[in-house]
């Protein structure tokens, strides 16, 4: 029996993809989404279109997500889905912006390319922190203590590897990703594919990457092919065969919006923005009641929360606790987008990362996380025809009190960069303060997961309760559209 009345709670984009694939699996329920603030789609919609002083034209600017993997069925059946075919704009492999990726490694000048999965690294300007970690890796054994079912990335990278690989490398492609500190983060959560390979290559992660046989490729194709029919993707996958990453004409924030005019648009669903939940009790004849600061009780059938798990813990009863809702600390993270008059910034490339200073993070280091080239990947000639570069710097995360001001960044970015003249006067800054929002899932995520589940199919609950989000699962685009996708299956 379809639910007689869904309540969303958060209208980001795991919200709005809950709305939209809800509406579709049952279209006779109501559907209400309650979102605290008044624009939906949460940080995917942060796209800007700045206009530039002197004629110069206008450009794209984004305060959240930048580029899309072609991996993420979920995304590519929404695009298609929503008609958005037509603004899809790739990456290709080929590109600089796909090859080239550089680190920053605290206390020396300039930038470092990444070395590919190759015997290149030995003659890379990184290979004295690639090498002890590569070359351990290939000489120890099985040395995961007995018991262990889960670790830090950084303590796993150092089991298999080396100290030094694992806070220059472990640290800076953490920072990139979850703007968190390596030593924190779950490896089973964040990265499964090293755990996985741990146990195939008998401890040797790269013995396990190099052995594997045809029928095991043979084997992982057909399961993402059979995995694809779950899919209404249409033409989509064709447009980004060969690409590297993708974005749309008119920025990221065209998913957010396109969902946004969807559900705004279903009859069934209504939308409550500015709207803020204060409680979620129990009803015994209508199953919940949710109190909030603008409209009269609501009472859906079923709850689906979208809503990171330390606010969701504020609004439910005493009565009924959930677990590990207070588990995991959250990031906060500075984007700084930054438009120079000028093409001659950095090399071609996609951005660097930044790794952990030796003597750890310290009150007075840059606060640096990562640097993204945006007008390598996306081309940047303004409609006046002349150049201009934008690069987007992310700060924060376990620097606690990074120092945001302008002229500060551009001496950092200047150094960074290797540069011996000061960097031009940026035409146009953007700065986005971002709170708490990329959940750390610290070593045990998965197993605590499972008993929140468990939790949520038992007693007053029923199953009727669904918690989705970065904070269960992954924290990219496509695992918050498919959190949308999958939810209420068992309904």
């Amino acid at each position: 029996m379809a639910p007689r009345h869904i309540a969303i709670l958060g209208g980001g984009l795991t919200g709005l993809s809950s709305a939209f694939h809800l509406s579709r699996r049952f279209p006779s329920s109501t559907i209400t989404i309650i979102e605290k603030q008044k624009r939906l789609g949460g940080w995917a919609a942060n796209t800007e279109r700045v206009q530039l002083p002197g004629g110069r034209g206008s450009v794209i600017i984004e305060g959240g997500p930048r580029t899309l993997r072609p991996s993420a069925n979920s995304v590519l059946e929404l695009i298609h889905l929503l008609g958005l075919s037509d603004s899809v704009v790739t990456t290709p492999k080929s590109s600089p912006a796909a090859k080239n990726r550089f680190l920053h490694v605290p206390g020396t000048p300039g930038i470092y390319k990444i070395p590919g999965v190759s015997l290149s690294y030995l003659w890379s300007e990184l290979r004295f922190f690639i090498t002890p970690g590569v070359s351990f890796e290939f000489v120890r054994g099985w040395n995961r203590p007995q018991g262990v079912l889960d670790e830090s990335m950084e303590s796993f990278m150092t089991r298999r590897g080396h100290p030094v690989t694992a806070r220059v490398l472990g640290s800076a492609m953490v920072h990139g990703i979850y703007a968190a500190d390596a030593r924190l983060l779950s490896v089973r959560a964040a990265f499964p594919k090293l755990w996985e390979l741990e146990e195939k290559g008998k401890g040797r992660i790269l013995w396990g990457l190099l052995t594997r046989s045809k029928q095991e490729k043979e084997a992982e194709k057909q399961k993402e092919e059979e995995d694809r029919k779950r899919y209404e993707m249409g033409d989509v996958p064709k447009l980004v065969d060969g690409a590297a990453v993708y974005s749309f004409r008119d920025g990221m924030g065209t998913l957010a919006e396109a969902l946004s005019r969807s559900v705004s648009k279903n009859p069934n669903i209504r939308i409550l923005s500015g709207t803020e939940v204060s409680a979620l009790q129990f009803d015994d004849e209508n199953g919940f009641e949710i109190t909030t600061d603008k409209t009269n009780p609501i009472q859906p059938s079923h709850v689906v929360s979208a809503l990171s798990l330390p606010a969701l813990n504020k609004i439910i009863p005493d009565a009924h606790p959930l677990p590990y809702l207070t588990t995991n600390p959250s990031s906060s993270v500075t984007a700084i987008n930054l438009v120079f008059p000028t093409d001659k910034i950095y090399p071609p490339g996609f951005g660097y990362l930044v790794c952990r200073p030796e003597d750890d993070y310290a009150a007075d280091d840059a606060g640096i996380l990562g640097v993204t080239f945006d007008s390598t990947a996306h081309d940047a000639l303004t409609p006046g025809g002349e150049r201009v570069t934008k690069v987007t710097v992310m700060m924060g995360g376990p620097h606690r009190a990074p120092d945001t001001s302008l002229p500060v960044v551009l001496a950092h970015l200047q150094y960074h960069l290797n540069r011996r003249k000061p960097l031009p006067e940026p035409l146009a800054v953007r700065v986005w303060q971002h709170r708490n929002c990329i959940p750390t899932p610290l070593p045990g995520h998965l197993e605590r997961m499972g008993k929140l589940r468990e939790a949520l199919s038992e007693g007053v609950w029923g199953g009727r309760l669904e918690v989705i989000g970065a904070g269960v699962r992954g924290v990219s685009v496509g695992d918050c559209v498919e959190s949308g996708k999958m939810v209420g299956m068992e309904w």
